[in-house]
């Protein structure tokens, strides 16, 4: 097991000692995860020992693991992202909005669900919850803007339990939490528990929190986990998926929606997962709150690194604990990353890779070890990508611009003249005429077949 050094777990305790004084939390749990495992934690103030065995409310972190009921579904060609909710759950005023707009919360709906404070109060049935909504619960337009919805949350796990035929708590806990060894996760508190509480803003008095099954609200926030279970969770973000989704549908759930993810200082969400980035960094996970308790789970996939935290307080944590543990576990012991090793020879990607142009765009193009294609923007331009295998040659975009975009070679006399990348063309000099360039070339200005040196 992957251990710390003395001396980083001395500055980690300092971290969370400071922020415990200062943020005055009743308790304060964190931990660290790398290799797949929980190699350092920690608790002050008034906790159990052990520490990572007593349960604390997720909150929000429930969402998450809703998506994944949610993105089985769809793996199992139950439902498509694109499907409109009235599908698969008739009968309420978004039933035009689609599930994927619903999972990155960008359906426009309200924020919470209409009535009283759900969080305080014991929650309703869905049909209940259902029937009381009225078109005002539909603030925005479809796809216009991001607005975090509670509401949307609880409408998925009731697609998930519409579909499953099994309320939303079964189907998480047999279908996530305990093929991944969850078994301290639960939707109500279960066996040693923490009490939330609300500080008083002056004075340093306690004042109990309530606690209530959400009901149709609870895949918004009910769930309650230990913060050894809560590592395990990281460990799932960091790609040990122990067989719930495939390394692809998680590589999906961490793709920013609506952003540019190049531009520094930005903050998103993908289908479950909140992706910020922290100075260099880009953390992918969730916070969560519920009245009495403040929890988070974020991972650098790039340092094999992720952190939990729970507290048993209303207010009082915010991001600065979260990138300072991640910050002094990247300064003091930085990933060393995989060591490089060649792959095999394809005489077929072999025959793409080098120099091509876009115009008067430069690019480098190299064949993995991984098998896949590199677009690399040389000259300090350029938009890059990485492209599949589809199988019949032609490659399939993965990220960046050419996301789901299709590059085809095009061929002349069995030999390939230019790529065809989402109809732009890319060839071995800038404007080559050998390859076929929309408009044409004017051959007076940079001579015509250039690829032929003439």
């Amino acid at each position: 097991m992957t251990s710390l050094l003395p001396s980083t777990e001395r500055r980690l305790l300092a971290c969370v000692a400071g922020a415990q004084r200062s943020n005055r939390l009743p308790s304060l749990l964190c931990g660290v995860v790398r290799a797949g495992s929980l190699v350092w934690s920690a608790a002050r103030g008034a906790v159990e020992e052990p520490h990572d065995d007593v349960q604390y409310r997720l909150g929000s972190i429930t969402k998450p693991i809703t998506a994944v009921a949610v993105l089985r579904l769809r793996d199992e060609g139950l439902l498509s992202l694109d499907d409109a909710l009235e599908r698969h759950l008739p009968g309420t005023p978004f039933g035009d909005r689609t599930v994927g707009q619903l999972l990155a919360h960008g359906a426009g709906l309200r924020s919470e669900s209409p009535g009283v404070w759900w969080e305080r109060v014991e929650g309703v049935p869905w049909e209940s919850l259902s029937s009381s909504l009225t078109p005002s619960d539909v603030p925005h337009a479809a796809g216009r803007r991001f607005h975090y919805s509670n509401l949307g949350y609880g409408a998925l796990g009731e697609l998930v339990a519409q579909l499953r035929g099994r309320p939303w708590a079964d189907v998480v806990r047999d279908e996530v939490l305990l093929p991944l060894g969850m078994t301290r996760t639960t939707p109500r508190p279960s066996g040693r528990a923490a009490t939330g509480y609300a500080v008083h803003p002056w004075a340093d008095v306690l004042l109990p929190e309530p606690e209530h099954d959400a009901v149709a609200m609870a895949p918004a926030g009910q769930l309650w986990a230990t913060l050894a279970d809560l590592g395990r969770f990281a460990a799932f973000l960091l790609g040990d998926t122990g067989e719930v989704l495939s390394a692809d549908t998680l590589e999906e759930m961490a793709v920013p929606a609506g952003v540019d993810p190049s531009a520094p200082g930005w903050s998103s969400y993908g289908l479950g997962l909140q992706v910020v980035r922290a100075g260099e960094q880009t953390l992918v996970g969730h916070g969560g709150s519920m009245p009495g308790f403040l929890a988070s789970v974020f991972v650098d996939r790039a340092q094999d690194l992720g952190t939990v935290v729970l507290c048993n307080a209303t207010s009082g944590l915010d991001g600065g604990l979260l990138t300072n543990l991640h910050e002094v576990v990247r300064e003091a012991e930085p990933a060393l990353g995989t060591t490089w090793s060649a792959g095999p020879a394809d005489p077929e990607a072999l025959s793409l890779v080098g120099v091509w142009y876009w115009g008067t765009y430069s690019y480098g193009l190299r064949l993995r070890a991984d098998g896949l294609l590199e677009l690399i923007g040389l000259l300090g331009a350029g938009r890059s990508s990485r492209f599949r295998s589809a199988g019949d040659g032609s490659w399939v975009g993965l990220d960046g611009y050419h996301a789901g975009e299709v590059l085809r070679p095009v061929l002349a006399d069995g030999a390939v003249v230019a790529l065809d990348l989402g109809t732009f063309v890319f060839s071995r000099t800038p404007y080559d005429d050998a390859a076929p360039q929309p408009g044409g070339v004017d051959p007076r200005v940079w001579g015509a077949h250039q690829g032929d040196g003439e």
